[in-house]
């Protein structure tokens, strides 16, 4: 996320402020054990004094640049919401307008229903999305637990996503490699699983750039767990936003993401669910332009 020039200011002033009162205190406790340094007791004291006092300007100072940031990633997250949930609302409300005041004939009406069509799943998408991000960093437990195939799960995401982003075949491929006559079940909540599988999938190819290419593949590995892996060969991703990119309301601070549209909620989500379900959510990249991979594990059921 690329912080505005105000904010930028604010975040630096901070910063800048921060080290002047520890340089003052650097100063104003160095004079003054200069002074009295023939009283042992009063030395001590004023060592410990700095060291606590230093201590409190570098917490308070951290903590202020991090409540600057946060507010800022709150309100990227309102704004893209704001967005998500305005822009379909007003085509759909263009359309009906449309098909009120004039005579449309029969093929071009279908035409405006599609189009409405899509956009109230694009909208019940974003309400989807906050609401799964509400349910799965609140803590409660799973509570519609079942039996999940995980090879039937990535099939019907790939074919939801392949339907949602118009794309026409090959673009998304599945490799499974599970032993001969074996499925891979986990026992957990399919809708959650399902939002995870599929916020990989809409990623992978929205950071695409013009050539889709996504691979998905299903493994199992040592210890009855499963792996679930999306490689794309798109933007990718440096070394310091690894770090990041799982964290709520984050976005990957470029040129392509701000064409991309979304609610910095999808990747908190994959982790959170990974979470929920006993396993854990990581990221693979070699740098920009190199693409990434976005792994999945899970335990699987005894």
């Amino acid at each position: 996320m690329v912080l505005p020039g105000h904010r930028r200011r604010s975040v630096a002033l901070a910063i800048v402020f921060g080290i002047l009162l520890i340089a003052v205190a650097v100063g104003l406790n160095v004079s003054w054990i200069v002074v009295n340094w023939r009283t042992g007791l009063l030395l001590v004291a004023g060592v410990l004094s700095f060291l606590i006092l230093i201590a409190g300007l570098t917490v308070n100072t951290v903590f202020l640049v991090r409540e600057i940031r946060r507010n800022e990633q709150h309100d990227a997250f309102i704004n893209a919401v704001t967005h998500e949930l305005k822009t379909p609302v007003a085509s759909i409300r263009l359309y009906l307008q449309t098909l009120q005041q004039r005579d449309i004939d029969p093929e071009k009406r279908q035409e405006f229903l599609g189009t409405m069509l899509a956009d109230t799943d694009r909208l019940q998408s974003t309400i989807d999305q906050v609401l799964l991000a509400g349910k799965t960093g609140s803590g409660r437990k799973l509570t519609h637990r079942s039996d999940v195939d995980l090879a039937e799960l990535i099939d019907d995401c790939v074919t939801v996503a392949s339907r949602r982003h118009g794309l026409a075949g090959g673009e998304l491929e599945v490799q499974n490699r599970i032993p001969s006559g074996e499925s891979l079940v986990v026992d957990g909540e399919p809708e959650e699983l399902r939002a995870a599988i599929g916020n990989l999938l809409d990623n992978a190819v929205k950071y695409s750039g013009e050539t889709i290419k996504v691979l998905v593949e299903l493994e199992k590995l040592s210890g009855r767990r499963a792996a679930i892996r999306v490689t794309d060969t798109g933007v990718g991703i440096t070394n310091d936003e690894l770090k990041r990119v799982f964290k709520r309301f984050y976005r990957i601070p470029g040129v392509l993401s701000t064409r991309v549209k979304g609610t910095g909620l999808g990747l908190s989500i994959v982790l959170s669910v990974a979470k929920r379900h006993g396993g854990k959510a990581y990221v693979e990249s070699q740098g920009k332009g190199k693409g990434s991979a976005f792994t999945i594990e899970l335990p699987l059921k005894a």
